[in-house]
């Protein structure tokens, strides 16, 4: 990517997120905005013009691709001004009230409709499509919103059309409580269509239910809890801005893979053999290519050790040719007890780092065996069951004093 004004504009780096872009913009907004700043309104108009591009999906991948340049040709050569223009609504009432008129009232916008999209790792690897389907509120087409006949909307009597009454009740001696409600006339409404005048389609609601068919594109690198935004998709009222419907993403555990950023994480038993003396392995990846491991002999893997694999991670987000790294740890699995003679340990032995050599002892010395202590504990020498880790809380009330316990290190 050699063009990168527009993320330079807001301060983020090229393979910054939604999120990211959107907290940068807003903080630039409020320092640039000419009502606080007359003099930055050519600065404000790039910033605003960088959002807009870099908020929206199909926009940021073409500038990504084909830089500003490109992005203008796309878009009919009209450059930031005509997209300053469409943000702004050509001057007034748009995002910040337009430049004719800074500080004037904003639109009031619906809430957003939030949705969670359950994903895979393996999709969050190659990347997916899927369709949605929603049910949301659109303005009725056959009255256009008004609920009626031309004409057939009249203000509430009862609230004189704010659709809330105040009422004013005494609770003491020069104390008053006021009290504010829905009107019960119109239902808090504040306007009133005749039941003869109510337009057949939406019986007077204004709007009427529309199923929606959502492609949600789940890129390559995307994250749990990612969202993913269509803008102007929610819900619709008239005289209000409908919100957004929010994607969110939530990835299912995968059985073998664990993610951690951009890196992977993958555990597997080996043998002590091949821990000793090398070995190739198969690795089925997400995107079920075959990954053949190869640890030359001489190469030891110690128990529980990590070893890494460069750029078999996740892929970065819109970083199509970048990926984290791979990092595999190690479980040896030992034989099991007496599987060699005595002759053949010797044998072993030999081929093996040379044992350090017995300590110096004293001629009163006491010499004792190891022995196997199953799960449930070993049997002490009053009789009873003990377990490897518990309290001695018990023995000291017996008169028998406190146990010796393994420190965790």
């Amino acid at each position: 990517m050699s063009d990168t004004r527009l993320y330079d504009l807001l301060g983020v780096k090229p393979e910054a997120t939604d999120a990211e872009i959107k907290k940068a913009y807003r903080k630039l907004a409020k320092e640039f905005h000419p009502d606080k700043n007359p003099e930055e309104g050519e600065r404000f108009k790039e910033i605003s013009f960088a959002y807009q591009v870099l908020s929206d999906n199909e926009k940021r991948e073409m500038y990504d691709k084909f830089g500003e340049r490109g992005l203008r040709e796309g878009m009919g050569g009209g450059g930031y001004d005509d997209v300053f223009s469409h943000i702004f609504g050509g001057g007034g009432g748009g995002l910040f009230g337009g430049f004719g008129g800074f500080g004037g009232r904003r639109r009031r916008r619906g809430e957003d409709l939030v949705h969670p999209l359950k994903v895979s790792l393996e999709d969050l690897y190659i990347g997916k499509t899927s369709k949605l389907q929603l049910t949301k509120n659109v303005i009725c087409g056959q009255c256009q919103g008004a609920g009626g006949k031309p004409g057939a909307v009249r203000s509430c009597g009862s609230c004189n059309g704010r659709g809330v009454k105040v009422s004013i009740r005494h609770i003491g001696p020069g104390m008053v409580q006021q009290m504010q409600s829905a009107c019960n006339v119109c239902k808090g409404e504040g306007e009133m269509i005749s039941q003869k005048d109510k337009c057949t389609t939406c019986q007077g609601k204004k709007t009427v239910k529309e199923n929606k068919v959502l492609e949600v594109y789940v890129d390559k690198g995307m994250k749990d809890h990612q969202k993913i935004t269509f803008d102007g998709e929610g819900d619709q009222e008239p005289g209000i801005d409908a919100g957004d419907v929010i994607i969110i993403l939530q990835q299912k555990e995968h059985e073998a893979f664990k993610r951690s950023g951009h890196d992977l994480y993958l555990e597997k038993d080996i043998t002590l053999s091949e821990a000793l003396c090398g070995f190739d392995m198969v690795i089925t990846h997400l995107d079920k290519r075959e990954i053949k491991i190869h640890c030359p002999p001489g190469k030891v893997i110690e128990p529980g050790c990590i070893r890494g694999v460069e750029g078999e991670g996740m892929p970065i987000y819109r970083r199509s040719t970048t990926n984290g790294n791979l990092y595999i740890k190690f479980n040896v699995v030992f034989p099991e007890k007496n599987f060699l003679d005595e002759d053949k340990l010797k044998e072993l032995e030999k081929l093996l780092p040379p044992r350090p050599l017995p300590p110096k002892v004293g001629e009163d010395v006491e010499e004792v065996d190891l022995e196997d202590v199953g799960e449930a504990g070993a049997t002490s020498s009053d009789g009873r069951q003990r377990h490897v880790y518990e309290d001695g809380s018990d023995d000291e009330a017996s008169g028998h004093g406190p146990r010796v316990q393994c420190a965790h290190q």
